[in-house]
């Protein structure tokens, strides 16, 4: 039984081990944080296609499917069509432990070839920036989660990687102003754009992601790894962090972010009264807009958008090719 290529064309992450944040204890803790004014978008169109050749007929496993996007205030699916060739015998949904929408399909058979096709279409709703007023608990660095909110909290502060030096709390610490008080949206926001403005964007097609000391020592990494790095950063300084899939929309005529054409990653810190806020260290981006969310979880291994396996040797399996395109109805 070989697994077939699990796909992640550009993006991933992973997390753990760090200190808590400060317990607040007083339960006035929620604080009226706002975000920058939404912005209408175009309705956008996802058409995601992967395909597996393989050298003959080979029989496949189960694969599991995260492509449908995230419904919720800032994003609503208003059309979907899902074609799998060869059709399988069988196709079922669930949510997973973060509420991830997972398909998972059965075959009989064999075939040389495998394609998932998704075309998606969704009502995205930007939210632009972070701001929050003087008046709110969060608004300075550092700042103490609820006790009842830590429980849930707990595993998102936890660092994942081993940083015996300190390197990667460090780096996070020289945003901390040491000549007075530190703004926690600066302090996210200049974490964001120092990656974005420092590091170099190479696209890598391997599965999985480098370690995050690796990213730090190259200045170089995929949206995943940049993506890994942040919430490591991020969680060093006691900050709930997790890692987000889905879609970046650019722009007609947008030379300067990266990440399109394929599946994309960034992250999410959860800040009190405001809730999870995204950020993307890839393009500098504060706020969700042309982020399109797929899939939430603690780490990226449980977020790959399809994987599956196939019974056969390790030679049969050819290839495989994605092609993402996300349009605005305008473009389309």
């Amino acid at each position: 039984m070989l697994l077939i290529g699990t796909e992640h064309k550009t993006c991933t992450v992973t997390y753990a081990k760090t200190r808590h944040a400060k317990t607040c204890h007083a339960k006035t803790c929620h604080p009226k944080i706002r975000h920058a004014k939404t912005r209408a978008m175009p309705i956008l169109t996802i058409h995601h296609k992967t395909e597996y050749r393989y050298a003959r007929p080979v029989t496949f496993g189960e694969h599991r499917m995260m492509l449908r996007p995230r419904d919720g205030h800032d994003l609503r699916v208003i059309g979907e069509q899902l074609t799998i060739e060869p059709k399988p015998v069988s196709v079922r949904w669930i949510r997973d432990v973060f509420g991830n929408t997972v398909g998972i399909a059965r075959f009989a058979g064999q075939f040389e070839k495998l394609v998932f096709d998704s075309k998606v279409k969704v009502d995205h709703r930007p939210l632009r920036g972070l701001h929050l007023s003087a008046d709110d608990y969060a608004f300075l660095h550092p700042f103490g989660y609820d006790e009842e909110e830590m429980p849930d909290l707990s595993l998102s502060i936890q660092r994942a990687f081993d940083d015996p030096d300190r390197k990667i709390e460090l780096w996070a610490r020289q945003f901390v102003r040491s000549d007075g008080q530190t703004l926690t949206q600066d302090l996210l926001t200049d974490i964001t754009h120092a990656i974005r403005r420092d590091f170099v964007y190479r696209r890598r097609y391997q599965p999985g992601v480098q370690e995050p000391l690796e990213t730090l020592r190259t200045g170089m990494g995929t949206c995943r790894d940049f993506a890994l790095f942040m919430i490591e950063a991020v969680r060093s300084l006691g900050y709930a962090a997790r890692f987000v899939s889905g879609y970046l929309h650019v722009r007609g005529g947008d030379h300067e972010r990266v990440g399109g054409g394929s599946t994309h990653a960034w992250v999410q810190v959860y800040l009190p009264g405001a809730g999870w806020v995204e950020f993307d260290p890839t393009n500098g981006i504060v706020g969700n807009a042309d982020l399109i969310r797929v899939a939430i979880a603690r780490e990226p291994r449980q977020a790959v958008p399809l994987w599956g396996s196939y019974t056969g040797k390790s030679s049969d399996h050819l290839e495989m090719k994605v092609n993402i395109r996300v349009v605005s109805e305008t473009q389309s």
